[in-house]
């Protein structure tokens, strides 16, 4: 399928009945056609991977569309110039979360992004690094415990930023390097021991947050195993 015929069937299974629940869940609807999850994945499926019907998405501005944008590019043609302009748009978490988990994490700039996007000020921009942090502790297989443990400074000098979608980010980043393995879990449960103990209420969050899921029985002993 080309761009418009892709756009047409996104139009069709549109449900803008749904687009209120969504907003009540923080989502942007701006642009939004409230085509569920599991329709974009099938769509990815018939369609295969295409890195210009991607980009061509993407130019629609249509939040389904860049959602699906992201399920079928293929990540070794993404350049360091597209993630720029791809991650300036980011104007939702739900966007944010979905381009990184099917496509950011898979290219071979994830790790900078990671730590240069935690940096940044931009809301959703900081969120996309954090994101990554999260995405890389489950898909990134290869890797080693130091790349993850060099990640810990970053969440710690970042947990102050109070703002909900970059809070939870960061909190979601510690729990996923801490789940990862026994060797991260003790690191990842040690800092967010630290961060209970800061005086600053978005860290304390964080801490105690992080610390109870890595913590309980349940983790630990799928750890274990």
């Amino acid at each position: 399928m080309n761009a418009t015929d892709i756009v047409a069937r996104l139009q069709e299974l549109s449900r803008p009945d749904q687009l209120e629940g969504m907003a009540r869940y923080g989502i942007n609807t701006q642009n939004a056609l409230a085509v569920r999850i599991p329709e974009l994945r099938k769509i990815a499926r018939e369609n295969g991977r295409d890195h210009d019907v991607a980009l061509e998405l993407w130019a629609t501005g249509i939040h389904e569309a860049r959602i699906l944008a992201a399920m079928i590019d293929e990540p070794h043609k993404v350049t360091n110039a597209q993630l720029e302009e791809w991650v300036a748009d980011f104007n939702s978490w739900d966007l944010c979360d979905q381009v990184c988990s099917n496509l950011f994490d898979k290219t071979g700039f994830a790790w900078d992004k990671a730590r240069q996007w935690s940096g940044r000020d931009e809301q959703f921009v900081k969120r996309a690094g954090f994101t990554l942090m999260a995405c890389l502790a489950v898909h990134d297989k290869q890797a080693g415990d130091d790349a993850f443990l060099e990640m810990l400074p970053i969440i710690e000098n970042q947990c102050t930023d109070g703002r909900n979608y970059v809070k939870k980010a960061v909190n979601w980043a510690l729990r996923g390097i801490g789940k990862r393995n026994r060797n991260l879990n003790g690191a990842a449960q040690t800092l967010a021991q630290t961060l209970c103990e800061k005086d600053d209420k978005a860290a304390r969050w964080i801490g105690r947050d992080a610390l109870k899921e890595l913590s309980n029985e349940k983790t630990l002993s799928r750890l274990k195993g």
